[in-house]
């Protein structure tokens, strides 16, 4: 149970068991709920529904927040509203205009020179007193993330336990929507894990991590980005940090994706019939998700292997970034 405080508490709680049925996150936006229900007990202690008064007052108040984080708690408000109303309590569901819902970021596809240099960067890493194991945690973890299609927190959070040193393969926890998945390494990326796991005991032998912080637990979101952003920036020595692509860890599965899409252009496969297995394989949860970095390719590669670009259209949906 999470701690709410306040009279509307059952509430926000049932939403939050509903979201978990769904197959959601329940920390995805855990810290909007009780920041909300904080509000609730300060201002309207007796709160029996959600008015407009109340939503609008509570963003109010938030409306010192990053554009960001106000959406966000926006978006959150706006879900409430609507899962009261399908259980029929009388409540106010923000319009869907105070939401923003298109994604502002486009994925950056590295070409080969970016990631030969990137790798150089990760595998020349110098230990710092904040955690000297980061420079051999970085080769291994970020060439994991790209060879195997990780999302970002797939490899952050990946246990020891789930990696079977025999085969290779990786039971991947810890994924959107609660879907486990079992992806294969390649051969050199098991014998680098293998090697890893030597170093890796000798230091962190008491950590269920395969990637453990300096305290043994796993890496948070905000360390894995600085680590990344350390070796995109090593890895452009000359060139000016506000003038660097804007670079995600997310980009290497986008990388990924890319490459495996061009093997098979290059291969004279279909690429329609080949995409389910990609998308098993990157854990999406429909075949639009998976369709979409076909719009990604150079444009002549596609069109040179005959793409029937309506059925990929049908595919792909608008993309939400905002979706949860």
């Amino acid at each position: 149970m999470t701690n709410f405080i306040s009279a509307f508490a059952p509430r926000l709680e049932a939403m939050l068991l509903y979201r978990e049925t769904l197959g959601f996150s329940r920390r995805t936006r855990e810290y909007c709920l009780k920041s909300f229900d904080r509000f609730c007990s300060e201002y309207y202690p007796e709160l029996e529904s959600l008015s407009k008064e109340v939503v609008l007052k509570w963003l109010e108040i938030q409306g010192e927040s990053t554009p960001w984080a106000l959406n966000d708690r926006a978006i959150m408000i706006r879900h409430l509203g609507k899962y009261l109303i399908s259980i029929e309590n009388d409540a106010y569901a923000l319009p869907s205009n105070f939401v923003s819902v298109k994604s502002s970021f486009t994925p950056y596809i590295l070409t080969d020179t970016e990631l030969t240099s990137f790798f150089h960067a990760a595998d020349t890493l110098i230990p710092t007193k904040r955690n000297p194991f980061a420079p051999e945690i970085a080769p291994v973890l970020f060439r994991m993330i790209y060879t195997c299609g990780l999302r970002p927190n797939e490899g952050r959070v990946l246990k020891r336990a789930n990696i079977n040193f025999n085969s290779g393969e990786i039971l991947v926890t810890g994924t959107k929507r609660k879907k486990e998945r079992i992806v294969v390494m390649s051969d050199d990326m098991l014998a680098l894990c293998k090697q890893y796991d030597v170093r890796r005991t000798i230091v962190a032998a008491d950590s269920e991590f395969f990637f453990p912080w300096q305290n043994g637990g796993a890496f948070t979101t905000n360390q894995l980005i600085s680590l990344f952003k350390k070796c995109w920036t090593q890895a452009n020595p000359e060139t000016d940090i506000s003038k660097l692509p804007r670079l995600r860890v997310y980009d290497l599965r986008h990388r990924f994706a890319s490459a495996v899409l061009n093997k098979w252009l290059d291969e004279g496969r279909n690429l329609y019939a080949m995409l389910p297995f990609l998308s098993a394989y990157m854990g999406h949860a429909s075949l639009s998700a998976t369709a979409y970095y076909i719009h990604l390719l150079p444009e002549n590669l596609v069109k040179s292997a005959g793409i029937d670009w309506r059925s990929f259209d049908r595919l792909i949906p608008e993309v939400s970034k905002w979706q949860w």
